[in-house]
């Protein structure tokens, strides 16, 4: 339902009522809104208590009312801040535990008694989730009036920081679930809990001067230009620079604290200022995106310099409201770290922003609320609170969409919303588009063969389009990438599905790793830097330096919208080396991608999990919660280059990344940038790189730029794989011992969980540590037992030679999975504890000798079961391996598929599994056993989770036949009716990077085809 701006106002009252509203402790925006719809209801002649956390200054210098009252309550905490452009989401996690989930029982009982003692007629939330329930409790109706939830806010937290956080966002749904209806404000995000819902325009706090009497206020001229920094604090450690502003420019700036000098074209605002006026006044504003700042540059036409903040996920939707209306120009952090502000200023100055509808949502709103208290029915009957809570708690947290696939099967229908809300969908390669060849025709390919793939005949026709005109800022960015005149260089490398060997990777397991049909694309075009069209930003940056063309690397990453990360990335190669031009450090490159973690890809990290860190947290992981940088996967293969092989970058690099692997699916979508990313690197450059030894490059991009501490199978997999083969790898570090053909009789298929996987997962982490314990522990028993036969003096002839030879190759064991597993169970099972305490451990065996992670000395470790699990997997790996060649027989896909269970319980013993992947493998197995199976022969037989567990893709095994696909299908079909999910299916494979080589292609009889150079194809995009 939606009011249109047109309204009667708030008449006065028929009857006095009491509004109970609480206010988020989210920022003051939250705040400034609740003031105008308060100051409406107020004059309508009503009371309303505001429970808030908030000054109350935010609330008296609008309202000056007997009628309102203030109560000083903080029931929520939003988001943490870890500062000004940065949220810090473990934080908010645990805080809002501390805040609303620990004191939940009392908060209720003192809220419902309050409710009732002040006899509300309606509680109204903006939109702290307990006030719902409290309502509820009481007896009385609620509404919220909000552009987003903290369920939707919180679910990409809980992915990041921890799944035992879980039931915070579970609770959120559950809370919201008690709201009658949803008054709901422009540039909202999907919220699930609430299926009632009413649009309202604007909500914006009302102007008390012109613009004339503002600026004459402040003592600035007509003629200067304006700009206000609005930041709510600066980032730390940040100081204004003069020359940041270009000439005849002023900026006026928000909360700029009293010791804090300033250049002389900066002006400190009082902190009683009223923004509103000076947001007016001001050519343009530079600051945070947050739903205050974005309606107040719509309402007043004020073009919008915004520069993302990490992790604050309704930034895309606010975003695309901006950019929609004209209103926004996006500032890359580390421009304006650095002060290279002019571009985007001048941009800014030239927009013509164009919102022309309702800024009266105050008033429409509390119009709304007070018909609701006089007991009007906004809300529809036909979904009840119960189907409103299971839709909420299945659907509400999937965010992640599937490229390459309908929308209806690849995401959660009500995220299909927001996806039109943003006005386009992730793009991908497809990879059935029919075998056209359309497209092709227009690039002459100098080198390689398409190999007739549809996703990279797609690619290419996605490549001869750059030249037309594009609205969407990827295609815009990507449109300026390449000179049509030079060579382009085009690499594919697949994703993979794990099969077999999974986390045993790092303890040097035998693996089995299928490559996947879905695949990411890179092209790139390296081009002499006084060719290079560079956006403006980067030609700022280097006009500061001295105007002389030097090196720069230009990024654009396809689907960056849903993912909340920047389409494009930047840098001086140079940055890549120190002062006597020897490539930086490993550390310094991480450092360097970690200044700016809001490019980031968020969700190519598929090889962790999602466990807590614990309060103080292991340090690498700390950092991995700021190290989703996208660029990193991308950029960093330069920088190895260079460290590894020696490799000189003198000429500019242009780059586009376009992925088909779906993104957070355990499907390695990270090691298929890296390798294809690396691969079109060394193609550009004349390096001919076998694919093992490309592999174990890109493995070191993601353990030393990255920072992600996995093995080298996702990497091997996607540089050496075979389609329809499997490649067999044993990890010490990286042999591979063969390609297995898969019989025909055998078929494998992926099935998405929906639980999201994540390369910097603490449970994956301390289970690797948990490993490399016990692999320290089995050593020092072996030397101590060494040492007691020395001690006794024993006889040699009274000892068997070879019991003590196997002694001292386990005294110097390299790898876990080199251990027998009936020598485990003969001499050290009985020596492994369950668990252990860093601080005990370090005690006892100094360091555990694993250089990808570190030891919490206050964080527990489970060791006997991560210490069990690599020894067994090697030896299950092994078996499979052997039955594949194997006689045909149902008892051959029997004990194959028993195989893949007894991994699929070993993950959940060693603390990697998740009720979704669970869920799935007990789908398989009651359609394996179900009768109706029994009597047609076998068709699904074995299902496992993949890669680093704790959610993501189940590997399942069964007979190559159609009644097995339909089976699947059924798999697919039952787990959506029991969790709101319908999972991706990965079916079919592709080869390698190393088997499909590299394309050289040139634009075909035409003179270079240049995107127009207008402000807005070389702007910051």
């Amino acid at each position: 339902m939606r009011i249109e701006a047109e309204s009667d106002g708030v008449s006065a009252s028929r009857k006095h009522l009491v509004f109970a509203y609480y206010v988020t402790g989210h920022g003051f925006g939250h705040a400034t809104r609740v003031t105008e719809v308060v100051r409406h209801l107020i004059l309508a002649g009503h009371d309303v208590h505001v429970v808030t956390g908030a000054p109350d200054f935010v609330f008296t210098s609008e309202i000056q009312s007997p009628r309102l009252f203030i109560r000083k309550v903080l029931l929520d905490c939003g988001a943490v801040q870890a500062d000004a452009l940065t949220v810090d989401r473990l934080a908010s996690l645990e805080k809002y535990s501390e805040t609303a989930v620990k004191p939940r029982a009392s908060i209720l009982e003192i809220e419902t008694e309050w409710l009732n003692s002040i006899k509300a007629d309606l509680v109204v939330s903006d939109v702290v989730p307990v006030a719902c329930r409290a309502a509820a409790d009481a007896g009385i109706r609620s509404v919220c009036v909000t552009n987003f939830s903290w369920d939707f806010i919180y679910a990409e937290y809980v992915m990041a920081a921890g799944i035992h956080h879980r039931s915070i966002v579970w609770q959120i749904a559950e809370d919201y679930s008690h709201c009658e209806f949803l008054i709901r404000l422009p540039g909202y995000c999907p919220m699930p809990a609430f299926r009632d819902v009413i649009d309202v325009p604007l909500v914006v706090r009302r102007l008390h001067k012109s613009s004339k009497e503002v600026r004459k206020e402040l003592g600035i001229d007509n003629d200067v230009k304006l700009v206000i920094l609005n930041f709510g604090g600066q980032p730390s450690g940040w100081k204004l620079k003069e020359e940041y502003l270009p000439e005849g420019w002023l900026c006026l700036v928000c909360g700029a604290s009293e010791s804090e000098d300033l250049p002389p074209n900066f002006k400190k605002l009082a902190k009683d200022a009223y923004t509103p006026d000076v947001i007016a006044a001001s050519d343009c504003m530079l600051g945070k995106i947050g739903y205050g700042t974005v309606s107040e540059a719509l309402a007043y036409k004020c073009p919008f310099v915004f520069v993302r903040r990490d992790y604050f996920n309704e930034e895309p939707f606010l975003r695309n409201m901006l950019e929609y209306y004209q209103c926004g120009v996006e500032m890359i952090r580390r421009d304006l770290l650095t002060g290279h502000w002019r571009p985007y200023l001048e941009r800014a100055i030239s927009l013509k922003p164009c919102y022309e509808a309702g800024i009266n949502g105050g008033e429409v709103a509390a119009h709304i609320l007070q018909e609701t208290a006089f007991g009007k029915n906004y809300a529809s009957d036909k979904l009840s609170g119960a189907r409103r809570l299971r839709d909420a708690i299945v659907l509400g947290y999937q965010l992640q969409r599937a490229p390459g696939r309908d929308i209806d099967i690849a995401i959660p229908e009500w995220y299909v919303t927001a996806e039109n809300q943003l006005g386009q969908s992730s793009p991908s390669s497809p990879v059935d588009v029919g075998g056209s060849v359309f497209g092709i025709e227009d690039f002459e390919i100098l080198h390689g063969d398409v190999q007739g793939f549809p996703d990279t005949v797609a690619f290419l026709k996605g490549l001869s389009e750059l030249g037309e005109t594009h609205t969407r800022r990827e295609r815009k960015a990507a449109s300026s990438l390449f000179n049509w005149e030079e060579e382009i260089f085009v690499a594919r490398a697949p994703g993979r599905l794990d099969v077999m060997g999974g986390i045993a990777d790092y303890s040097g397991s035998l693996v089995l790793q299928m490559p996947i049909r879905e695949a990411c694309h890179v092209a790139l075009q390296k081009v002499d830097p006084s060719k290079h069209r560079l956006w403006k930003h980067a030609q700022a940056r280097q006009n500061a330096k001295g105007g002389n063309p030097t090196a720069v690397l230009q990024i654009v990453s396809y689907g960056s919208e849903l993912s909340n990360r920047g389409p494009t990335f930047d840098m001086d190669l140079s940055d890549f080396t120190d002062e006597e031009g020897n490539p930086i450090s490993y550390e310094k490159a991480n450092k360097y991608f970690a200044q700016d973690p809001s490019q980031k890809w968020v969700a190519l990290m598929d090889c962790l999990v999602l466990y807590s860190y614990g309060s103080s947290g292991i340090l690498s992981y700390i950092n991995a919660i700021n190290f989703n940088r996208w660029a990193a996967y991308a950029a960093g293969a330069i920088l190895v280059l260079m460290h590894e092989l020696g490799v000189r970058f003198e000429d500019s690099i242009s780059m586009l990344i376009s992925s088909a692997v779906p993104e957070g699916k355990g499907v390695s979508s990270s090691a298929s940038v890296e390798v294809a990313s690396m691969s079109a690197i060394a193609a550009a450059h004349g390096l001919n790189i076998m694919p093992r030894d490309l592999a174990l490059l890109c493995q070191k991009v993601e353990n030393h730029i990255v920072g992600a501490p996995c093995g080298v199978m996702d990497q091997m997999a996607s540089a050496c794989g075979e389609a329809n083969k499997l490649l067999a790898m044993i990890c010490q570090p990286a042999e591979i011992v063969g390609l297995v053909e898969i019989p025909n009789h055998i078929r494998f298929w992926g099935l998405d969980s929906g639980i999201r996987h994540s390369v910097g997962g603490a449970d994956y982490g301390s289970v690797r540590i948990g490993t490399f314990m016990g692999l320290k522990m089995i050593k020092s028993k072996a030397s101590n037992e060494l040492s007691e036969l020395r001690a006794d003096g024993v006889n040699r002839d009274e000892v068997e030679q070879d019991d003590i030879e196997l002694l001292k190759q386990e005294a110097s064991l390299d790898y876990l999975c080199n251990l027998l597993p009936h020598r485990y169970e003969a001499l050290y099972a009985k020596a492994i504890p369950e668990s252990i305490s860093g601080e005990a451990f370090l005690e006892q065996y100094n360091n555990h000798n694993d250089a990808v992670t570190i030891i919490d000395q206050k964080r527990t470790y489970s060791v006997k079961f991560p210490t069990i699990h690599p020894v067994y997997e090697n030896f299950r790996v092994k078996t499979f391996k052997a039955l594949l060649t194997s006689a045909t027989s149902n008892d051959q896909l029997t004990a194959l598929g028993e195989l893949l269970y007894q991994c699929h319980y070993s993950y959940g013993a060693c603390g990697l599994g998740s009720d979704g992947t669970d869920r799935l493998v007990h789908l398989v197995q009651e359609l394996q056993h179900s009768a109706a199976s029994k009597a047609e022969g076998v068709t699904l037989c074995g299902a496992k989770i993949t890669g680093g567990g704790s959610g993501g893709t189940v590997c399942v095994i069964g007979r190559n036949c159609l009644k097995s696909s339909e089976h699947i299908f059924e798999v697919q079909k039952r787990y959506k009716k029991a969790t709101g999910y319908l999972p991706f299916i990965f079916e079919g494979s592709s080869p390698g990077a190393g088997k499909f080589g590299y394309l050289k292609i040139r634009r075909r009889g035409r003179q270079a085809v240049h995107a127009a150079e207008d402000d807005s194809q070389l702007s910051p995009p």
